[in-house]
């Protein structure tokens, strides 16, 4: 699988776009240092839901509006959760999983 289909997170109930179209896909791109001001590291990695409501406005292609984040399906926003954990894993840590998927 290559880094931008990873990233790339089908959502199971599109949502409206501030434009009026519909989304069906969302890119969830590795957040900088600057994306992360104002959160706790912690909480982001914890998954933590009001995080993450101010995270993927910064880190998502289109850009969510928090509205929309809270909008949500909840199998999504865990998609997008889990797409915003792998940024925090370590190459090895990143192959482990790969592995494990490959033989699971």
């Amino acid at each position: 699988m290559t880094a931008a289909r990873m990233n790339s997170v089908a959502l199971s109930t599109p949502i409206k776009g501030t434009d009026g179209k519909v989304i069906t896909e969302i890119e969830v791109m590795k957040p900088t240092a600057g994306a992360l001001r104002g959160l706790q590291l912690a909480m982001v990695q914890m998954q933590d839901v009001n995080a993450l409501a101010k995270l993927l406005p910064r880190i998502t292609q289109p850009a969510l509006s928090t509205d929309q984040v809270w909008d949500l399906d909840p199998a999504d926003l865990a998609d997008l959760a889990n797409r915003v954990s792998l940024f925090f894993m370590t190459p090895e840590q990143l192959v482990m999983i790969q592995i494990e998927h490959q033989t699971g």
